[in-house]
C-alpha cells in the first residue's frame, strides 16, 4: 500500500469527501426504488420495466466496477476518483435532460460501473490516509456513506420527487455530486498504485471454490431482499393501502434499519461470522414471510420492512469477514468481490420480483423473497463448514 506523508493530506477532510461521494452515489442508486411508480408512468413503461433500471445499475456495479478497476490499476487513485465522479454526473444528467427509457437504462449501467470503481478507489484512499490501527473505521466511513443513502437520501429524494417530479430528484443528485467534485479536487491526495500489486497472482486464491460459495450466499441474500424491496412502493399502495407522504416513512424505516443492521452485524461478525450468517438469514426469512402473510396491515408491514433491512444488511460484515478469511493470500483482491456479489443479487432480485409480479401479482414478489431467503439459511449453515486452505491472520474489522 502506498503511504501518504502525514503532512500531505488531511485525513478528516479526505474521509469526509469519500463519505459524501458514497452518499450521493448511493442516493442515485436507490432513488428508482422510491420513485418507481412515477418513473413508470412518465416513461410509459410497466412497473417491472421500471424495475429493470435497478437491475441495470446493479449489473453495472457488479460487472463493470471490477473491470474498470482492473483497467485503471496503473492510474493514480485521485484521478480515478475524480473521473468516476465526472462520469457519474454525466450519466445522471441523461435523466435530468429528459431522456427516454432506453437511454436512461444504458446510462444506469454506466452509473453503476463508475460507482463500483469509486468504491474500490475510495477504499484504497481511505486506508492510505489513515494509520493502520484505524483501517477498519476508515473503510466503515465509506460503507456508512452508502448505508446513509438508504436511511436519509432515499426518503428525502422520494418526497422531493413527489413534489417536483422524479427528474427533479435526479437534478438534486447532480447538484450534490458537483459539490462533491469541487471538494474532491481541493482535498484528495495523490495515491499512486504500486506496479507490483500482484492482483493477477492473487486470483487463484480469490476465486477458489470456498470463496465463491460465500459470494453465492451473498447473492442469494440480496436476491431475497431486493425481490421485495424493489417493488415496496407499489406493494404499499395496492396491498397495504399506503400512498403519498407516508410512504417516505416506510422507506426511512428501511434505510435506518439497514444502517443499524450493518453496525450491529459487524460486532457479531467479530464474535462468530458463520453463526451470525445463519441467524441473520433466518431473521430475513421470517421478516419476508410476515410481509406476505400480513401485507394488509400497515403496522405489520412496517415491522417486516424494518426486519428485512436490519437482517439483510447484518449479513454484510460477516460475508466480508468470511471472504477475507477463506481467500488467504488472495484476500486483497477477494475483499473487492462481495460488493459485486451483492449487486448481482440486487439485479437478480429486481428481475425475479418483476417476473413474479407479471405472473401472479404484487404479493408474489415478496413470496419470491421468502423462498430465496429460506434457501439462504441452508447455504449459510453449509458455508459455515468451510475452512481456509492455509492459516491467515485475523481479518481487520469492517465496521
Amino acid at each position: 500500500m502506498t503511504t501518504i506523508h502525514p503532512g500531505s493530506a488531511r485525513p478528516a477532510a479526505v474521509l469526509t469527501v469519500l463519505f459524501s461521494g458514497a452518499f450521493v452515489m448511493g442516493c442515485a442508486e436507490m432513488l428508482v426504488v422510491g420513485l418507481i411508480d412515477l418513473i413508470a408512468s412518465d416513461l410509459h413503461v410497466s412497473v417491472p420495466e421500471a424495475g429493470a433500471l435497478v437491475t441495470a445499475n446493479a449489473l453495472g456495479l457488479a460487472v463493470g466496477g471490477p473491470l474498470l478497476t482492473l483497467l485503471t490499476t496503473r492510474i493514480d487513485r485521485r484521478r480515478v476518483l475524480l473521473a468516476a465522479i465526472v462520469v457519474f454526473v454525466a450519466g445522471n444528467l441523461v435523466a435530468v435532460l429528459g431522456a427516454g427509457y432506453a437511454a436512461f437504462l444504458v446510462a444506469r449501467v454506466a452509473i453503476g460501473a463508475v460507482q463500483g470503481l469509486f468504491i474500490a478507489a475510495a477504499m484504497v484512499t481511505a486506508l492510505t490516509v489513515s494509520p493502520p490501527e484505524r483501517a477498519g473505521r476508515a473503510m466503515a466511513i465509506v460503507i456508512t456513506g452508502f448505508a446513509s443513502a438508504s436511511a436519509l437520501g432515499l426518503p428525502l429524494g422520494t418526497l422531493l420527487g413527489q413534489a417536483v417530479g422524479w427528474r427533479g430528484s435526479f437534478a438534486a443528485v447532480v447538484g450534490a455530486a458537483l459539490v462533491v467534485l469541487v471538494a474532491a479536487v481541493a482535498v484528495l491526495p495523490s495515491v499512486p498504485t504500486p506496479r507490483d500489486s500482484g492482483a493477477a497472482g492473487q486470483a487463484r486464491f480469490a476465486f477458489a471454490p470456498r470463496v465463491l460459495a460465500i459470494l453465492g450466499l451473498a447473492a442469494l441474500v440480496f436476491v431475497a431482499v431486493q425481490s421485495a424491496i424493489t417493488y415496496l412502493v407499489p406493494f404499499l399502495a395496492e396491498v397495504t393501502g399506503v400512498t403519498g407522504p407516508p410512504v417516505g416513512l416506510f422507506l426511512a424505516a428501511y434505510g435506518i434499519a439497514t444502517t443499524a443492521g450493518s453496525f450491529v452485524g459487524g460486532r457479531f461478525a467479530d464474535a462468530d461470522a458463520s453463526r451470525a450468517l445463519v441467524v441473520a438469514t433466518a431473521g430475513l426469512t421470517c421478516s419476508l414471510l410476515a410481509m406476505v402473510l400480513l401485507g394488509g396491515s400497515p403496522v405489520a408491514v412496517a415491522i417486516a420492512v424494518v426486519g428485512i433491512g436490519f437482517f439483510g444488511m447484518a449479513t454484510g460484515p460477516s460475508l466480508q469477514h468470511r471472504v477475507v478469511a477463506l481467500a488467504g493470500a488472495g484476500a486483497p483482491l477477494a475483499s473487492s468481490l462481495p460488493a459485486s456479489a451483492v449487486n448481482a443479487g440486487i439485479a437478480g432480485g429486481a428481475f425475479a420480483g418483476g417476473v413474479a409480479i407479471d405472473a401472479a401479482g404484487l404479493p408474489a414478489a415478496a413470496l419470491t423473497g421468502v423462498v430465496v431467503a429460506a434457501a439462504s439459511i441452508g447455504a449459510a449453515w453449509a458455508t459455515g463448514l468451510l475452512k481456509p486452505a492455509v492459516a491467515v491472520p485475523e481479518p481487520a474489522a469492517t465496521s
